[in-house]
């Protein structure tokens, strides 16, 4: 008979339980085998399983054909929910077909800066989109049993010192900038595991923070899984245990279990505590054991139809002059490496080894009525110019009517380990599209990188696609969206700046070598463009289409509701124009009038809908109180204003179609804690304060005679008045407003009845 995870728990020994917060090596979980409890195995990645063949260690690039789909920046363009949970379904399938018990992802760290080198793998610089697209990527994963591990928890924003360095964020930014996408995707999908990450945050490391791993991720969000450290993120395992970090990997030989043990008998480390973490491990052990399954299998070629269509989805149309695109055929010159050997994926710990690989070459060959000639125009490999390569790309460019330029990043700019420098390109990929224009210009640019670069050359190209790294089935997308056989559909999860300063943290990146400051707040990628009034180079949510969508009127279910009351937005989405496309509608809120400073519109709702020429379809979005709420540090909670918000849907963050208004009114009042420094203006709304303010207004109006409304002395008053702390109600009265009447003013202001305040501070007698 098998045992429980509580069965096993009061079997296993002191020294059993030590082991079991460990991996055995570099993938694998310990075994008990005088119990029955087996090893498993849990492997890399979010766009494809990177299990490794045999030996020791890391193993990049020795590792099992798999598919390799697009990486994340690639499956956050897609803005499809069904889609995702696909690769996800595919994923756990390949999972289980390799016996492995956890997949490590979706990784959905918010991209702070595009120099961040691991920004190819995270999703979006928006908490909302990105905790979507993780939400269904774990369910299908998990749908397969199979676990997810969420990654990387919390604030791992770059690469650079990425080990050790402290992210020093304030709470409201972390409540609604960089938990928001972990929060929705652990209630909505409870991944098996959650995976905390290497930094620091706020001077604590992510493995041993108690706020983070217990206090928000357990008991506010109702995390039931493992939470496993990234590999080698720990740096006190019993401080872990303590904060709620389960389980370390990579096996360390045994190092950190003679650390349990002693923590442990010597009374530093609870057994309640250690018992806790090897709980846990047990629960998702056995729920891992009892899918495994000798006899799963997967349909590879089936998986490789998907890697194509969601790299197909994928891709974003930036720039479509003219109508230049899709192309008619005819003769087309291929120019660039990247059309025969592709840069489909980032490097690092992601690296996948593909069941197969497209050649957009061959694939553009296949077209009836197409003649392809084509030049590699620079070397994988080298940065620089080559001239001999450059030369012959422009004869070939030249000779033909269109030119597709295929240009972008290569893998020592952008990868795991490292931030990039800079957003250019590689100055060999500039002086072969330079040289082309000059004998060409019907020119395409297709882009193949992980996140923004900069586009000097934009204004003398007609047509631009973002290709990303879009996986095994690239070479096919590509082709089926340049030459129309696929609507392009893809749309930004992220801000593509004109040059890096206009970037918030542009002064912030990467820190000093032990800090990083997140000075910006909550203006990260499109929120600081729209509240600085600077113009994106193509904003967030932008994509374009060989078709036109058109916007009805947006409709509110109420125009006003209470904060507890969902409400439904509608609008109708037409296709105006002659071929089947998809649209991606946006739904944005801004808050018209607050007490604090919030971003100008935020994203909110998404809806992707698919439409024949002519067809039109009602797009409906639930809003629920948190669409309309920002983080109130001295409440501690969500908190929604009393208020009129606008509510948007539009075709991007700056193509915004139709709007409605809406007045919300908060369901709780503000908490009040005032105090002998609170200030006069604050208690304009209150109903004993207001009293006040027109009696201290009286006041402190004689003592500065008579002046002008509407002068310079009537202007100082006004804001002095406003800004005046409660405290110099005693101190500049000149004893008209003594000690006591302050004592008795905050006790009503904090609730208390005025017998009540005063009873409050007189000492009681024996």
């Amino acid at each position: 008979m098998k045992l429980s995870a509580d069965q096993l728990l009061k079997e296993l020994t002191l020294e059993e339980k030590a082991g079991l917060c460990s991996g055995k090596d570099f993938w694998t979980t310990k075994a008990v085998t005088r119990l029955g409890l087996e090893s498993w195995m849990m492997t890399d990645g979010p766009h494809g399983l990177r299990k490794q063949i045999a030996g020791e260690g890391v193993g990049l690039l020795d590792s099992v054909p798999s598919t390799c789909f697009p990486s994340g920046v690639g499956l956050a363009s897609t803005w499809n929910r069904s889609l995702i949970e696909e690769v996800g379904q595919a994923l756990g399938k390949e999972s289980k077909a390799n016996q492995v018990g956890v997949i490590l992802g979706p990784a959905v760290n918010i991209k702070r800066s595009p120099l961040c080198g691991r920004n190819f793998e995270y999703l979006s610089e928006d908490p909302f989109l990105a905790g979507e697209m993780a939400k269904h990527h774990i369910r299908g994963v998990q749908s397969q049993g199979v676990g997810a591990s969420l990654k990387h928890f919390a604030v791992n924003n770059q690469e650079k010192l990425r080990m050790t360095i402290d992210a020093i964020v304030d709470e409201r930014t972390l409540r609604e900038i960089y938990l928001p996408a972990f929060e929705t995707a652990v209630k909505g999908a409870q991944p098996w595991t959650v995976m905390s990450s290497y930094n620091r945050i706020n001077g604590v490391y992510a493995s041993e923070n108690k706020w983070l791993l217990t206090q928000i991720l357990r008991q506010e969000w109702g995390h039931t899984g493992l939470v496993v450290t990234d590999w080698g993120a720990c740096n006190d395992r019993v401080e872990g245990i303590k904060a709620g970090e389960d389980f370390e990997m990579p096996g360390n030989g045994g190092i950190t279990d003679a650390e349990i043990l002693k923590a442990v008998k010597s009374g530093k480390l609870a057994l309640d505590d250690l018992d806790r973490a090897v709980g846990r491990v047990l629960k998702v052990s056995l729920r891992v054991l009892e899918n495994l399954d000798t006899n799963a299998a997967y349909d590879q070629e089936a998986h490789h139809v998907l890697a194509r269509r969601v790299a197909t989805e994928s891709m974003v149309l930036l720039k479509n002059d003219g109508g230049h695109l899709p192309l008619a055929g005819g003769r087309v010159a291929f120019i660039g490496a990247f059309a025969r050997e592709p840069r489909y994926q980032g490097g690092g710990s992601s690296h996948i080894v593909p069941t197969k690989l497209d050649d957009a070459v061959e694939q553009a060959r296949a077209l009836p009525g197409t003649e392809i000639t084509y030049a590699p125009g620079y070397l994988i490999h080298d940065e620089a110019a080559d001239n001999t390569l450059i030369a012959e790309a422009v004869v070939v460019a030249g000779a033909a009517q269109q030119a597709v330029v295929f240009i972008g990043l290569t893998d020592p700019l952008e990868s795991e380990g490292f931030d990039r420098k800079h957003l250019g390109i590689p100055s060999g990929h500039l002086a072969l599209l330079e040289a082309v224009l000059k004998v060409q210009k019907n020119v395409v640019v297709v882009l193949s990188n992980g996140s923004p670069v900069e586009m000097p050359w934009l204004d003398r190209v007609p047509a631009v696609l973002e290709g990303y790294l879009g996986g095994q089935g690239w070479g096919a997308a590509v082709v089926n969206l340049l030459f129309g056989k696929a609507n392009p559909s893809g749309k930004l999860a992220e801000s593509f700046p004109h040059r890096l300063e206009d970037t918030a943290c542009f002064l912030n990146f990467p820190g000093d070598g032990k800090r990083v400051e997140y000075r910006e707040g909550i203006f990260v990628g499109y929120r600081h463009h729209d509240a600085a009034r600077i113009a994106p180079l193509f904003p967030f949510g932008h994509g374009l289409s060989y078709t036109e969508f058109s916007y009805g009127a947006l409709t509110m279910e109420r125009l006003a509701v209470s904060e507890n009351q969902p409400v439904t937005a509608t609008v109708a989405v037409t296709n105006s124009g002659k071929v089947s496309g998809a649209e991606v509608v946006q739904l944005y809120i801004t808050d018209l009038v607050a007490s604090v400073l919030r971003p100008v519109r935020e994203l909110k709702g998404f809806a992707k809908v698919f439409l024949a020429p002519g067809e039109t379809q009602t797009v409906e979005f639930t809003l629920e109180s948190r669409a309309f709420a920002f983080w109130s540090v001295d409440e501690g909670r969500w908190v929604v204003e009393t208020g009129d918000f606008e509510v948007a849907v539009g075709s991007s963050s700056r193509d915004l179609r139709s709007s409605a208004f809406i007045k919300v009114t908060s369901a709780q009042a503000p908490k009040r804690n005032f105090d002998a420094n609170t200030t006069l203006g604050s208690l304009v709304d209150h109903p004993v304060g207001s009293i006040v303010v027109q009696a201290v207004l009286g006041q402190f109006s004689k003592a500065f005679g008579n002046y002008e409304p509407g002068s310079a002395t009537a202007l100082m008053m006004e804001n002095m008045m406003n800004e005046m702390p409660l405290r110099n109600l005693v101190r500049m009265s000149n004893g008209r407003f003594p000690p006591l009447f302050l004592t008795v003013l905050l006790g009503v202001l904090n609730g208390l009845e005025p017998l009540a305040a005063l009873e409050r501070f007189i000492p009681k007698r024996g």
